[in-house]
């Protein structure tokens, strides 16, 4: 029989690997560890990467298994969800991966500047109605500069055509370099030795089995210039989650 949620929650509290900090909390407590991830956990000093919206945890595992020299840190608001990839990794005994749950809004609180590397946005909600919950929106963006090397890399990974095209245009108006962009990931086969084509989340698959094509887009995010959104109309999703129908009956937004 599987865990209950209370269950799952105790679980994480005693974890030594995951840190919890959600909003209600997070002006009262101070994370102590803000800049000093590598030398206070990781005891190493390996490039950290971030799976923000982590969900499961799949990537944040599965490139822990993939990359020891490399330091992961899946971030996501529901416990429940993340218990799997904290009790995966826990078992396995991976000392390159934690889980931190909090708000994505206030991720950096969390790290100081430039103690990240890389981000990956896997399967992200796409957010069709608001920008600024957009994970590749400027509102993130520059959050993100708060903690990310100069020209840190961003890795979209989604089922959505929308937030696909969003992102292309957020790059292209804000001039940040693109590395990789395809609408069909494993329709394209791309020789590229930085992807693991092996690790499919679990709303991936979910996606890939009802004919989805995944796109894929790699940038890099400098800190000079200001950021602007892009001014263009972009049509909705015809879906919004496992084929259902689409709460809006408006066919674009910005």
């Amino acid at each position: 029989m599987s865990k209950g949620k209370l269950a799952k929650f105790a679980d994480l509290a005693s974890y030594p690997h995951v840190f919890e900090y959600p909003f209600s909390v997070v002006e009262d407590v101070p994370f102590e560890m803000r800049g000093r991830w590598r030398e206070q956990f990781f005891k190493n000093d390996h490039p950290i990467v971030l799976e923000l919206g982590c969900g499961r945890g799949e990537y944040a595992v599965g490139l822990a298994r993939r990359y020891p020299d490399r330091n992961f840190i899946g971030v996501d608001i529901k416990g429940a969800r993340m218990w799997s990839g904290a009790t995966e990794a826990l078992k396995e005994g991976l000392t390159n991966v934690a889980f931190l749950r909090t708000n994505i809004e206030i991720i950096d609180r969390f790290f100081a500047r430039g103690e990240v590397e890389e981000i990956w946005l896997t399967f992200s909600d796409p957010q069709m109605k608001k920008v600024t919950k957009r994970l590749t929106s400027t509102y993130f963006l520059e959050r993100y500069r708060r903690f990310l090397v100069d020209g840190g890399i961003v890795h979209l990974k989604t089922d959505s055509h929308f937030l696909f095209t969003y992102t292309k245009y957020v790059t292209a108006v804000n001039h940040l370099p693109v590395e990789m962009c395809t609408e069909d990931l494993y329709g394209s086969h791309p020789q590229d030795a930085s992807l693991d084509l092996s690790i499919r989340t679990y709303y991936e698959q979910q996606w890939l089995s009802r004919g989805l094509s995944i796109k894929y887009l790699r940038f890099r995010l400098p800190f000079e210039g200001a950021l602007v959104e892009p001014d263009v109309e972009i049509p909705l999703d015809d879906y919004r989650s496992y084929h259902r129908e689409k709460r809006s009956s408006l066919t674009t937004a910005r």
